[in-house]
Formats: structure tokens, C-alpha cells, sequence
């Protein structure tokens, strides 16, 4: 699709996407903005770039377009009362298009912080910007617009970096060297060999080979780890639901806040198509949306959110602890909250790794739902999340088979979730089964499982099994420095420490707090996660009123 020539239609209002601003909202925004003339030809704001100010189209006409040259092509032509911008200009990322006029006129331009705190106060202006943007970014991800990723779908690499941009849902394009017949020749035309890939192409000829997550963060505006002398008040290590929502209640009473995550925001509910169960939100809302506002909210406050960043150790120093990011110390802060949730359970099988990313999953994303088009699915498990995937999958697969160990899934998962795959067609439930062999090359090809009652084989024909089966907490980095129960969850608010008695969620350490599914004897569950990281905030306060840390 070639760029939109002068006199454009305008594009249509697209699920919100594109509304209007009314007369009193722009003169809001004018009072905290220039008005400025403009001519075709001008860029208002390029991929590739920050973008730093809020446009509204008062006269005139503007494109937004990705791309360069004779393979740019046209997003969306936009009229007075439109504004521009996307989701990357509330949290700090790189623009994925380019704005360029079309016909001339006027636009109002805002500084991108003003228009935080406009948000931030103003809700009927700020829910219609955060509709916009959130919509705006799902389209962008359906267009397969921003930066190219080229590789095998065989390579390690490759698929280290799909996953990083699909959870933190981040436009971009997949080209297979298996499949896509335009890889090879644009290889050629970048003088790059096979061999050499992954490769990301961003900002038009802008090449990264096989980067690492860290260089593709940064390319793109992510925050990346820096070393500071200076002591924040909160460091809150893991961005899901504990972890947001103890960053929104931290900077927004005024603390200091870093916020560390090893790949994504919105931790394993990040990876949910939709969660129906959680208080406000009648319709459902998946995980990753859910992420994305509170990223928002705690940006707007200002916490620091840097992605992405491991930690692999916790010092404790005089007066405050040191938390270690690739051998270095990161940040330094006064409190800790521990919000490093778990990770999904691995299947016992032989050669499981061969096919992880290419036949084996663990979320049920945009990005997996892609590779099920018309294809049988299996899903492994019985609870909520394996529920959540069937009913996702089942949009696109042509069949959807959930293998589960017991005999009922009722136990297991909630009520409105087990009534819906009830009746759903095309979902069948397969009890008392379990996987005992992956078939397959390079690719999975099959599963072959066995009735545990009958002992029956059954070889079950699929290039897609999603493993539901329950988590592991992430405390390896802790072991050894914080008390871990039996099955590795940090243990909280028991006895006393050398140092004073402990308050809930408080770890062996004083300051050093856990919330959410890493802690022990906690409810899995969104809301009690988002409910004990608030619950953390308090407690820091209510610590550092003995310490004086604050």
C-alpha cells in the first residue's frame, strides 16, 4: 500500500480508535500547548523516534504511515478534532509510524509530560486518550507494523525474541526463512547471509544482528538497567499484577520507585486472552491490557519501569539492600517488595526443549493464536488458565482437545469457565490422560498420550500442545539469602529476625517484603495479588516509621 496522495479520505473511527476531540477539550489542551501552521510534507513525528508532543489537528490533514519509500503504506488519514500519537507516548517508547502532513493547516501541539498530568487529572480526557492508544497499539500489532524480525523458526534466538516482543506487546513483524518467500531476497538486498540471522530491522535500515533482549529494549525506548549511587525509597522486583500494583500504590503515595521485570509486564495474567472474574470489569479484560493500564498508572505517578532486568541477587547493606542486575548493582533502595510470581510447570517428557516455541507453549497470546489457524490443538491441564487457552485457541483451531489427569474438572477451575467449555463445539475434555511422548522432527507433529485407567495409547495429531499444569515460584535467585518453604515460595511474616519482630508479608528481612503467587500460602489469584501488593505499600510505610529509613 503505497503512501496516501494529497486530499485524502479521511479514515473512519475504527473501535475507538480514531475519535474527536471536542471544543472545550482542545481549549484545555491549548492553555498547556502552541498552536503551529503546517504544510504537506511536513513530519509531525517519525518512526523510530520518541515521540514528545501531543498533536491535535485543528485545520488541515495528516498521515500516519509506516514504512519507507515505495513500501510505505498508509495507517490512517486524519481530519480536524483528530489526535495523533499512540500508547509508546504515555510510557516512553519509540513512535512505530510516521506523521506527515498531507494538507495544509493547523495542529496544536502539547508537550507528551503535560499530557500525562492533563490525563492524570482530567478523567473524561484521559479515558478517551487511554481508549485511544490502547486500540490504536492492538491495530498497529494486527498490521504487523513496527520493527522485522527475520530468522528460522528453528532458531533459539529467533524465538527469544518473538516472545519479548509479543509479551510485551510491541508492534513488529515475524518473516520466516521457512516460509516466506520475500525473506531471502530481502537478505540479499540487507547483504546478509542466512547464517547471520536473527536479525531485527528497525527505523527503515537500521540492522540489529541477533541482539540481545537488552539491545532490542533499548533500540526501541525501553528503560534499561543504570547503576546509581542514590538510594530509591521502593524497589519493586516484578512487573505482574503484585508488582504493578504495589509500583501505582508506592508512587502515588509519594515513594521513590524502581520497578524491575525479567521479559514483561503483566507476569503469567499477562498471558491470558481474558479474565472474566475480576471486580470492574463486566465484559472481561485480557491480561495484557490489563498490564498495559496499570503501566500506565504507575508511570504516571513516577515509578521507574525498567524491562527488561533479572535480578540475581539481594544484598543487604547498612541502611538499605542492593539489588545485583547482570553482576552490577542496579539499584539501591530502603524497601523491597518481591513480586517475582512463578513460572509455568514443564512437562516430564523426553526431548520437551526440542520443542519449545516450535509446538510447545505456555500462554495463549495473539501470538500463539497466529500458528493455530485451522489446526488441531491440545491443551495440558485443568484449572483456570488451561480453561482461559481453550476457549482463546478455539477461535482459530480447527479442534481443541484439553487432556486432564483427573476425573472432574469442577475442583480445579471455576465454575463459569468449566459451564462454558461445557458449551463451546469444538472443545472436548479428555480425563484421566497425560502426555507421554512429543512425535515429531523439527516441529511437533503429535502427541502421544495414555489413558492412566485404561493404559490405552493414543497419538493424538497436533503442531500446537499449550501446558496449563501450575507454576514454579521464580526464588532461585533467593535461595540461601531468604527462607523458602518446602516447594521454594518465600515464607513471610513468621517469628522474629535478628532484627525485630516481623510484620506480614515482611521476608527474614526487615524492609524486604513478598506479595503475590511467589509468596507462601498465597491464593493464586489476580485480584488477591494485586490486593497483597497494595497490602506491601502499607506495611513499607509502616516499617519505615521504626527505621526512619524515609
Amino acid at each position: 500500500m503505497t503512501a496516501a496522495p494529497a486530499c485524502a479520505v479521511e479514515t473512519p473511527d475504527l473501535c475507538g480508535a480514531y475519535p474527536r476531540l471536542d471544543e472545550q477539550q482542545i481549549t484545555e489542551l491549548s492553555r498547556h500547548g502552541e498552536r503551529r501552521s503546517v504544510s504537506p510534507g511536513d513530519i509531525l513525528h517519525r518512526e523510530g523516534e520518541q515521540t514528545r508532543e501531543f498533536i491535535v489537528i485543528l485545520r488541515g490533514k495528516v498521515a500516519v504511515v509506516e514504512g519507507d519509500g515505495a513500501k510505505q503504506r498508509t495507517i490512517a488519514v486524519h481530519g480536524p478534532g483528530r489526535f495523533l500519537g499512540e500508547l509508546g507516548l504515555l510510557i516512553g517508547q519509540a513512535g512505530f509510524v510516521t506523521a506527515v502532513v498531507r494538507e495544509p493547516g493547523e495542529v496544536l501541539a502539547v508537550p507528551a509530560d503535560e499530557v500525562r498530568t492533563l490525563v492524570a487529572g482530567d478523567p473524561a480526557l484521559g479515558d478517551l486518550i487511554l481508549r485511544s492508544y490502547l486500540t490504536r497499539r492492538t491495530l498497529l500489532i494486527g498490521l504487523d507494523a513496527g520493527f522485522r524480525i527475520i530468522g528460522s523458526r528453528y532458531s533459539p534466538d529467533a524465538r527469544r525474541l518473538r516472545e519479548f516482543a509479543a509479551r510485551n506487546r510491541i508492534p513488529h513483524r515475524w518473516i520466516d526463512l521457512e516460509e516466506d518467500e520475500a525473506a531471502d531476497a530481502l537478505l540479499r538486498e540487507l547483504r546478509i547471509s542466512p547464517h547471520d540471522t536473527p536479525v531485527v530491522i528497525w527505523h527503515g535500515d537500521q540492522v540489529l544482528r541477533n541482539p540481545t533482549t537488552a539491545e532490542l529494549a533499548k533500540a526501541i525506548g525501553l528503560l534499561v538497567p543504570a547503576s546509581s549511587d542514590a538510594v530509591c525509597d521502593v524497589v519493586v522486583l516484578g512487573a505482574g499484577p503484585a508488582g504493578l500494583a504495589a509500583s501505582v500504590y508506592a508512587a502515588s503515595d509519594g515513594l521513590t520507585t524502581v520497578v524491575l521485570d525479567a521479559v514483561a509486564t503483566g507476569g503469567q495474567a499477562g498471558t491470558s486472552s481474558r479474565i472474566e472474574n475480576y471486580l470492574g470489569f463486566p465484559p472481561g479484560i485480557s491480561g495484557a491490557e490489563l498490564a498495559e493500564r496499570a503501566v500506565i498508572q504507575a508511570s504516571k505517578f513516577g515509578a521507574r519501569l525498567t524491562i527488561p532486568a533479572e535480578a540475581s541477587r539481594l544484598e543487604p547493606c547498612e541502611g538499605h539492600y542492593g539489588i545485583i542486575v547482570e553482576g552490577e548493582c542496579a539499584v539501591k533502595a530502603h524497601a523491597v517488595i518481591i513480586a517475582t510470581g512463578a513460572r509455568y510447570r514443564k512437562l516430564d517428557v523426553p526431548h520437551l526443549e526440542k520443542f519449545e516455541g516450535s509446538g510447545v507453549y505456555y500462554a495463549a497470546t495473539p501470538f500463539e493464536l497466529r500458528m493455530c489457524r485451522r489446526s488441531p490443538v491440545v491443551v495440558v491441564g485443568g484449572g483456570n488458565s488451561a480453561a482461559q487457552a481453550a476457549l482463546y485457541l478455539n477461535r482459530n483451531a480447527s479442534s481443541v482437545r484439553m487432556l486432564v489427569r483427573g476425573s472432574d474438572v469442577h475442583a480445579s477451575m471455576s465454575r463459569y469457565l468449566a459451564d462454558e467449555i461445557d458449551r463451546t463445539p469444538g472443545i472436548e475434555i479428555m480425563y484421566h490422560t497425560e502426555v507421554c511422548e512429543l512425535l515429531g522432527d523439527r516441529t511437533l507433529r503429535a502427541v502421544r498420550a495414555q489413558n492412566t485407567r485404561t493404559g490405552e495409547l493414543l497419538e493424538i495429531q497436533t503442531s500446537a500442545l499449550f501446558v496449563f499444569i501450575g507454576a514454579e515460584p521464580h526464588t532461585e535467585w533467593l535461595k540461601g539469602t531468604l527462607p523458602l518453604d518446602n516447594r521454594g515460595f518465600v515464607v513471610t511474616g513468621q517469628g522474629t529476625s535478628p532484627w525485630g519482630t516481623l510484620l506480614p508479608l515482611e521476608t527474614g528481612y526487615l524492609g524486604v517484603f513478598a506479595a503475590g503467587d511467589v509468596r507462601s500460602g498465597s491464593v493464586k489469584r489476580v485480584a488477591s495479588a494485586v490486593g497483597e501488593g497494595a497490602m506491601a505499600v502499607r506495611l513499607v510505610h509502616e516499617r519505615f516509621t521504626t527505621t526512619g529509613s524515609q
